[in-house]
Parts: structure tokens; C-alpha cells; sequence
């Protein structure tokens, strides 16, 4: 009887030890790394290999790994590499996206990669769901649990790109002067 105790233990603590085992990143710092690897490739595939060793990724993380296939797909010359990372980064998104749609951080980031691939590859079919949640998200000052630079960031960017309209422009502009 003991035997299968002792048994059972240490099974329940090997799972638990494989659940909590990576620890969950830094966010703050992760958006550092995430802008740094904009331009290294090392960068991307080392966080990339990274955040795929966290057995259970929240939304966010999911995000961010999406976010690293969209630059795995920049970094790489091959053609069929940079669908197939492409493809994965759609997966991604819409897999965090699933799971936590008014994150305004999942949104911006998945808004942002896809205003900027090129629209004859057809990865930009989010913008304007995406724009539409982030305005909403934005105007009720759902943010929380994100930092306000992101916020600020995120604010810009949508002026910016163009995507918006003059009344969404207009609205932008004061939740901006708001946050300062």
C-alpha cells in the first residue's frame, strides 16, 4: 500500500514540477526584447525557443509567440518559410484572441503586423475588427492591466496608420491627451 502511495506522490509532484517548471516571463522586459528582435534575427529565435518551452502559455504569451513567427517570416529569405510563419502567426493570434478578445495588447499586436505585411499576401483580414476593439477598448479605459506607455504606443500607431477614420482619429487624440 505504501509503495502505491509513494507511487502516486511522486507523480502528482512530477506533474506539478512539468506545469510550473518555466517560469512565466517578464512582460515589461519581454516588449523590449520583442522591439529589439524587430531587427536581429538572433534575438527572435532565441525568444522564440524560449517562450515555446512554457508548457501552458496564456493569451498574451500565445500573442507574443505569434508576434516572433511574424518576425521568423521577416528574418527568413525563403519563400515557403515565410507562409508557413505567417500562417502560424495567424494560428496564434487567433488562438490568444480566442481566449482573451479584449486584450488591447493581443490586438495592437496582431493590428500592427498585419498593417504592416504586405495586403497582396492577404494577412490583413483583422484590421478592422481589430481597430473597432481597440477603439472600444480604448474610449472605456479598459487598460488596467496594461502599462500606459503601451497604451500611448498603441494610441499613436492607430493615428498613424491610417486605418482610422477623422471621428476615430478624433477620439484617439483625446483618450491620448488624457493619458498625459
Amino acid at each position: 500500500m505504501n509503495k502505491y502511495w509513494f507511487t502516486f506522490v511522486a507523480i502528482c509532484l512530477l506533474a506539478f514540477t512539468s506545469f510550473t517548471s518555466t517560469p512565466q516571463p517578464n512582460i515589461p522586459a519581454l516588449r523590449k526584447q520583442l522591439i529589439q528582435a524587430i531587427d536581429h534575427k538572433e534575438t527572435t529565435d532565441s525568444l522564440y525557443h524560449s517562450l515555446g518551452l512554457i508548457k501552458q502559455p496564456s493569451p498574451l504569451i500565445t500573442g507574443y509567440i505569434g508576434a516572433l513567427e511574424a518576425l521568423k517570416a521577416k528574418h527568413t529569405w525563403n519563400p515557403y518559410y515565410k507562409i508557413k510563419y505567417l500562417n502560424d502567426c495567424e494560428d496564434s493570434f487567433e488562438n490568444a484572441i480566442t481566449r482573451d478578445p479584449r486584450n488591447i495588447e493581443l490586438r495592437f499586436m496582431r493590428f500592427s503586423i498585419e498593417h504592416n505585411v504586405p495586403g497582396f499576401l492577404g494577412y490583413n483580414k483583422n484590421l478592422n475588427s481589430d481597430k473597432h476593439v481597440l477603439i472600444e477598448q480604448i474610449s472605456l479605459k479598459n487598460y488596467e492591466h496594461t502599462d500606459r506607455e503601451l497604451i500611448t504606443t498603441a494610441i499613436k500607431f492607430l493615428i498613424g496608420s491610417r486605418q482610422c477614420n477623422p471621428d476615430e482619429r478624433l477620439t484617439l487624440s483625446k483618450q491620448l491627451a488624457s493619458l498625459n
